[in-house]
Order: C-alpha cells, then sequence, then structure tokens
C-alpha cells in the first residue's frame, strides 16, 4: 500500500536534493505539501479507513510528512547560504584599492563676502562688533534719530515681537551700543542678520548687513569718501570702477549720500540691471548726526566722524552675477558648489 511504502519519502527526498533554488524548491514543497499536494491528499483519503487501519496509517503519515519538513528546511538554509555566498563574493570589496575621496563644503558665498569685508577693514584699523538680533525701539531707531511717525517704524516693515521688542532691521544698533561702552577715537565695524518684512528676487525677510563707523577729532567726509571708493574698487577687483555720491537723507546721518559704482554688466553703457542708467547703487553713508552724538554722550563740538551701512546679498550678487537673491538660501548644492 502507498502509505506503508518508504517510496514517497525517497522521492521527495530525491527532488529535494536535487533543487537547485529557492523558487524550485517552493515548487517541491507545494507539489508534497500544498493544498493538492501528494501528502494532504493522503491525508484526506484517511476517512475511506477502517479506525484501526486510520490510526496505524495517519501515524505512518504523519511520519512521513514530518521527514518531508525537515528535507525541505535543510535544504531551504543550504540554499539561503549559498545566496549569501554568492552576493558576498559578488560585493566583496577589495580593500587595498584607494578609498573614495568624500565631497567636503565650502563657506557659503555670504560668509565668504563678510570675511572678506571684515579682512578689509581690520587692516585699516576696524574693530568687529557685534549686537543682539532681538532689540528694543529705543536701539533701533530713537537712539538713531529716526522719528515717532518714520515709516520704518510701521507693522508692515519691522518684525515686532511686543510694543517694545523687535527684530533689529539694521546693523546700526550695534553702533549706538558700542558709542555707550567706547569713547572716541574709534573705528569700528557691525555684521550680522537684519530682518525686513520683504521678500522678492532681490529683497528677503533675513538679510546681512555691515556697518561702519569712524569717529576722531579729524575725520572728514573726503576721508568717507576715499575710503569707500577704494573699498569697492578693491572690492570688484576693478580699480578704474566709477564710484559716484549722490546726495540722499538717512536721520542718522547729516550730510548724507548714496553710492553708485559703473554698472557691471553693461560697462556704463545702459541694461535692463541698471534700468538704462549705467548705474547700480551700493551703499549709504554720511557724517554721523549730532544728536546721534549727543544721545550717546560724545562731545559733538570735539568729535565727529562718518558711517556707512552695505547689503552684504547685494554686494556678493553683483560680484558674482547672481540674479535671484533667493538662490543663497534655498541651499542647493549645485549652486553653492560654485563658490568652493
Amino acid at each position: 500500500m502507498f502509505l506503508q511504502s518508504m517510496a514517497p519519502v525517497a522521492t521527495a527526498a530525491r527532488e529535494i536534493a536535487a533543487a537547485a533554488d529557492l523558487n524550485t524548491l517552493e515548487q517541491i514543497r507545494l507539489q508534497w505539501l500544498g493544498k493538492k499536494g501528494a501528502l494532504t491528499q493522503a491525508m484526506q483519503q484517511l476517512g475511506q479507513l477502517s479506525p484501526e487501519a486510520r490510526r496505524e496509517a495517519g501515524q505512518l503519515l504523519n511520519e512521513r510528512k514530518l521527514e518531508v519538513q525537515l528535507l525541505l528546511q535543510e535544504r531551504k538554509e543550504q540554499l539561503e547560504r549559498a545566496v549569501i555566498q554568492a552576493r558576498l563574493q559578488q560585493e566583496r570589496l577589495d580593500v587595498t584599492l584607494p578609498g573614495r575621496r568624500v565631497a567636503g563644503g565650502s563657506t557659503h558665498p555670504i560668509r565668504q563676502t563678510l570675511e572678506w569685508i571684515e579682512h578689509y577693514f581690520s587692516r585699516l584699523g576696524f574693530e568687529t562688533s557685534d549686537g543682539p538680533e532681538i532689540e528694543d525701539d529705543y536701539h533701533n531707531f530713537s537712539a538713531l534719530n529716526i522719528p515717532e511717525d518714520h515709516p520704518a517704524r510701521a507693522m508692515h516693515d519691522t518684525f515686532y515681537l511686543d510694543a517694545r521688542r523687535l527684530l533689529r532691521t539694521q546693523t546700526s544698533t550695534v553702533q549706538i551700543r558700542f558709542l555707550e561702552m567706547h569713547q572716541p577715537p574709534l573705528r569700528m565695524i557691525a555684521t550680522g542678520r537684519v530682518y525686513r518684512r520683504d521678500s522678492d528676487v532681490t529683497h528677503t525677510p533675513m538679510f546681512h548687513q555691515v556697518e561702519g563707523l569712524l569717529l576722531d577729532e579729524h575725520a572728514s567726509f573726503a576721508d568717507l569718501r576715499g575710503l569707500l571708493a577704494d573699498f569697492l574698487q578693491e572690492f570688484f577687483a576693478k580699480p578704474d570702477l566709477p564710484v559716484r555720491f549722490r546726495p540722499s537723507y538717512f536721520p542718522f546721518t547729516e550730510p548724507s549720500a548714496e553710492i553708485d559704482i559703473g554698472c557691471l554688466i553693461c560697462g556704463g553703457s545702459g541694461c535692463r540691471v541698471c534700468k538704462q542708467t549705467g548705474w547700480l547703487e551700493v551703499l549709504g553713508c554720511g557724517m554721523v548726526h549730532p544728536v546721534v552724538l549727543a544721545g550717546a554722550g560724545i562731545d559733538g563740538e570735539r568729535f565727529g566722524g562718518f558711517a556707512f551701512g552695505m547689503g552684504v546679498e547685494r554686494l556678493t550678487m553683483l560680484r558674482y552675477g547672481v540674479n535671484d537673491l533667493r538662490l543663497f538660501f534655498e541651499n542647493d548644492l549645485r549652486f553653492l558648489k560654485q563658490f568652493s
């Protein structure tokens, strides 16, 4: 009788041993142990036997089923080990080969410009100072002679935290704090982030500024002009770069001026970037207002000086020919790698 023969197990053992991969082994398992497998069907036929014969045949059938299961498990483990060994052999690393170079980071272009500016003015004796980004109304506006009704105080221009505190809108606040702790003669620059409610291709809500201040007994507007003209010509590596001063108005300087340079795109002939004028605005400056000096407790009759301010992102855009300010803050490695 089929159930009493070793033939089924012997046949299954040969098929299992000959299985070359896990898929073939799975087909053999289904052939013997699946819903329509030989041993499963034999189990279903037990009901046709007498009780005594059913007991003997059931015991024998369970033994054969267990043997087949053990053979399948053993062969499966062998094939899985073979797969792992083949993969290890295929993916083996040659440790004698030189390692792959890891791409190193680089200084952000805005940081590069800041470091260049700090280095330039440090050679001229300017001290670099810093101050809080969360400021009070007095240091950000009142101490700089900005009147109560000035548009810069409006909420549509300034990030207010409460009635008294705000995110500083300019690094000129550092000048006031510096004057409160130092007496002239002095030279300082302040660098850092400032915040204004503005966002487009040439403005972002957060940007960087550099403010400069010089106070002594003999400072003049001619000194200011010579300093900033030399700075711009060296920054853009153009000794013959045209620089002009236009009269302007700032509450904290008098007289005040805005500085333009000859358009770097068209060379002064007129283009879309310079709006056909041949000039690009880059800086604001002027002689420190006597009211600002008096507020800091400095004798305006004895000491005078000048201040200047510049947007670092704008200078960087002009220096490298970048046409969208937002590119500096999108963290696109394809863009940043150009400045390595």
